[in-house]
């Protein structure tokens, strides 16, 4: 199958591209190499993609430009999105246009393309402000607390629509925190493990009381694969752990393999978290015979080891262009 996959240098679109060429998959990438993601990182994260046998390709451009020019394949993996939260409060207008319109323009360039199964990458943030868990896919999703979440819940709005008028098959995949090797610079564990090395202060958001189900990298591309194999109509899988770990968890686990002592500053809540996330995975386990493998600390040893041997360099390296 010939899959098209936007947003493919990125974090997670780059272990997908791993995963489907693994899988015997034809792959085209399409990136837009936006700013706010340091360039550097993404051109190592597809250094490692095309290391993987395969047939693979990378298109710089946006996903907003798609509809004038219909890339053909058998299948869309939809990943593209702007993430950051200070990003969206700084310039949501930016923010909406890229994650909606964005997300409009890769639907309505399937239409034209004639392609028939789209897969849109969710959050778990549609959930808005549950304290009642799991989280299942039958709960509201209707009431979001940060304009991502907004942008997202927009999206899988588009997507249905698509699906009823066109007969596209849509699965949307709820992604909770996906962690792991390649993570942006701006989440959370990156962040935090730049300022342990760095001897900066580490900014625990909530008091230290928020928790989030954090699940591999590796696991969520595994889930998009199972989808893409198991595409018909309409539907929607939360891609989880199944359990619910503490920002403060996250830091000891950081502590421990970076073997540095973190210095902590407890913070409010910023405008747009929510407390807890926590998902069910029945349903993406029996429809999709989805089952996450690596735990949270056998996950944040290999990110360490990514981090100190890779991302650490890069950014010295940057920080280093910076100075002159």
């Amino acid at each position: 199958m010939k899959i098209l996959v936007t947003g493919a240098a990125g974090f997670v679109g780059s272990h997908l591209c791993e995963t489907l060429l693994a899988r015997g998959h034809s792959v085209v990438g399409l990136d837009s190499f936006d700013p706010h993601y340091p360039r550097a990182f993404k051109e190592w994260n597809l250094a490692q993609v095309r290391a993987v046998a395969g047939d693979f390709s990378i298109v710089e451009g946006d996903v907003r430009d798609l509809p004038a020019r219909p890339m053909a394949a058998d299948a869309v993996v939809h990943l593209a999105a702007l993430a950051d939260m200070r990003h969206s409060l700084e310039d949501p207008v930016t923010y909406t246009r890229i994650n909606i319109d964005g997300t409009l323009a890769v639907l309505e360039s399937c239409r034209r393309a004639g392609i028939r199964n789209v897969v849109f990458a969710s959050s778990s943030l549609v959930y808005g402000n549950r304290t009642s868990v799991p989280f299942r896919e039958s709960d509201p999703a209707d009431a979001p607390v940060s304009l991502y979440a907004a942008t997202k819940s927009s999206g899988e709005l588009l997507c249905r629509v698509y699906q009823q008028l066109y007969g596209i098959n849509v699965t949307c995949l709820r992604f909770f925190t996906v962690f792991g090797p390649r993570q942006r610079p701006e989440m959370a564990i990156h962040k935090f493990a730049r300022q342990i090395a760095r001897g900066g202060e580490i900014p625990v958001h909530g008091f230290g009381k928020l928790s989030r189900d954090y699940v591999y990298v590796t696991d969520v591309a595994a889930g998009v694969a199972l989808a893409l194999e198991r595409m018909g109509g309409w539907r929607v899988y939360n891609i989880g752990s199944a359990t619910a770990r503490s920002l403060m968890d996250v830091v000891k686990l950081l502590e421990q393999e970076m073997k540095i002592a973190a210095r902590v500053a407890f913070l409010p809540e910023q405008p747009g978290d929510v407390p807890l996330t926590y998902a069910s995975i029945d349903l993406a386990r029996a429809e999709l015979g989805y089952s996450p493998k690596v735990t949270m600390e056998e996950g944040m040893r290999r990110f360490v080891e990514w981090y100190l041997g890779t991302a650490r360099q890069i950014e010295l390296e940057l920080d280093k262009r910076m100075d002159t």
